[in-house]
């Protein structure tokens, strides 16, 4: 096995490996940096920022971002090994960690949120809500404005919808983080061990957008249910992420084979299992 099993339900055990990723790729690195910007991130989860409510969302949770975070962090560690270019500078490997780390916090509910229903009603602009998040976290942390718009572009590349052309980068190693952002999001999630159990509260989470649904999206109001949802799963993969991965994010996700670029692929034979395991249930379960 290529990378080592971590528990991702554990910030402390994920935060380690973010934390050692880091630190092979930048020596003379922060070492309080990793530690810094997730103690941040689990302070807005938890309802320990002033404006906002702990998460209530329970798919799009906490351990959905730690998730796309190890793989993010594992994606650019890899690539880095290989001396691909454009080489990404440590400030803006810093940038990147912060924006997969907020990149879902659209979900959270602000603090005077007082009508019905979870985080998970704000599917449709939750990553319109994630930029407004990490305008105002990183602002009161005193950043630049240019490296919160950096952060900004890189949770663009987020959402089922995103339309990766609008998006002014900075310059390519920006548009690489924003890449592998989009990437690690889709496979941290889809390979998770737990990811068909979960299936059904995606669902609910959709069910519950579909009713605040502004006509901003349709794909949350098109599921007939969440055996629908299990059974359209596997095209969902075979016909929309793989051509997402391959095209739109540059085939990043091949950093992450062993050997790269054509070696097994820790996160692709995950997902695969999970989609075999969802046919096979389908079988069982008519």
């Amino acid at each position: 096995m290529m990378f080592p099993q971590v528990v991702t339900k554990d910030p402390t055990a994920v935060k380690a490996d973010v934390e050692a990723a880091y630190l092979k790729m930048f020596p003379q690195g922060d070492r309080d940096f990793v530690a810094l910007i997730f103690g941040w991130a689990e302070e807005c989860f938890a309802g320990r920022h002033a404006d906002y409510q702990p998460i209530d969302a329970r798919y799009h949770d906490f351990e959905h971002t730690l998730q796309g975070t190890l793989c993010m962090a594992r994606l650019l560690s890899c690539r880095h090994a290989t001396h691909a270019q454009p080489q990404i500078p440590q400030h803006l490997f810093e940038l990147g960690l912060i924006a997969i780390l907020l990149h879902d916090t659209g979900y959270l509910k602000r603090r005077d949120d007082a009508s019905a229903g979870t985080g998970a009603k704000y599917t449709a602009t939750h990553v319109l809500r994630s930029l407004e998040f990490a305008h105002q976290l990183l602002t009161e942390k005193s950043f630049s404005d240019a490296d919160i718009c950096s952060v900004q572009n890189m949770i663009r590349c987020t959402g089922i919808d995103a339309f990766l052309g609008s998006i002014a980068f900075g310059n390519a190693a920006e548009r690489v983080l924003g890449y592998a952002l989009g990437t690690a999001d889709l496979l941290g999630q889809m390979a998770a061990e737990d990811y068909i159990e979960k299936l059904p509260v995606l669902y609910e989470e959709f069910t519950e957008a579909a009713r605040y649904d502004r006509g901003h999206t349709g794909f949350i109001s098109k599921f007939g249910g969440a055996r629908d949802l299990m059974q359209r799963t596997p095209t969902f993969w075979r016909d929309y992420v793989l051509p997402k991965l391959d095209k739109d994010f540059a085939g990043l996700h091949r950093f992450l084979s062993d050997p790269y670029p054509n070696g097994r692929n820790y996160y692709l034979e995950r997902i695969e299992a999970n989609m075999k395991r969802i046919k096979d249930q389908l079988i069982l379960e008519p």
